[in-house]
């Protein structure tokens, strides 16, 4: 089923239970619909944990062209510099999906870099999030420009929303740590 077709699911189911659901909420839900069938399914991300070898299958683009995706679907052989600048490859297009990130991951992990592969898989969350609140995110995040309380509710909205529970205990380690070092904003 394409995503389209899944909005429109949505859509259909919503409005018989009487719910009147935003282009962008409902948008939302088919991700992370989408996202939990792909990670669950035979195939998907949790399928070739342990058969990613690094010297077989890294760098994925080359050796692994089939696991490597956009966002929207897009193969990396669908993304041509002539497509582009005819405007028939979108910057929605060219965003990574978090399955190949998670790929990625389990390579790092097999190579023995799994500080690496926790930063991968936290790019891999912050893809389920919009590019303007990622930026408020990490605006909240310098020194100073926020209280504990409102460092703790992002972390609460990132595992809540968005399901980035290793983005979520970052900001939660950062509250710590800048309670401790006395770089929280001070509140009125």
């Amino acid at each position: 089923m394409s995503d389209e077709q899944m909005s429109k699911l949505i859509e259909r189911m919503a409005r018989t239970k009487g719910l009147n659901i935003s282009p962008e909420l409902l948008q939302e839900a088919v991700k992370r619909v989408v996202v939990a069938l792909s990670e669950n399914a035979p195939g998907g991300p949790g399928a070739n944990a342990k058969r990613l070898d690094p010297k077989k299958d890294y760098p994925l683009a080359q050796k692994r062209p089939d696991l490597v995706r956009t966002a929207t679907g897009l193969s990396l052989g669908d993304i041509t510099l002539d497509k582009v600048a005819n405007g028939q490859v979108s910057f929605e297009d060219m965003k990574i999906q978090p399955e190949t990130l998670e790929y990625q991951a389990q390579i790092a992990d097999a190579c023995g870099r799994p500080q690496l592969a926790s930063n991968i898989r936290r790019a891999a969350e912050l893809t389920r999030i919009a590019d303007e609140r990622v930026l408020e995110i990490y605006e909240a995040l310098r020194p100073y420009r926020s209280s504990k309380k409102e460092l703790l509710d992002i972390a609460a909205e990132l595992e809540s929303r968005y399901q980035a529970r290793i983005c979520a205990a970052l900001v939660r380690e950062a509250a710590e740590v800048y309670e401790k070092r006395g770089r929280l904003r001070r509140e009125s």
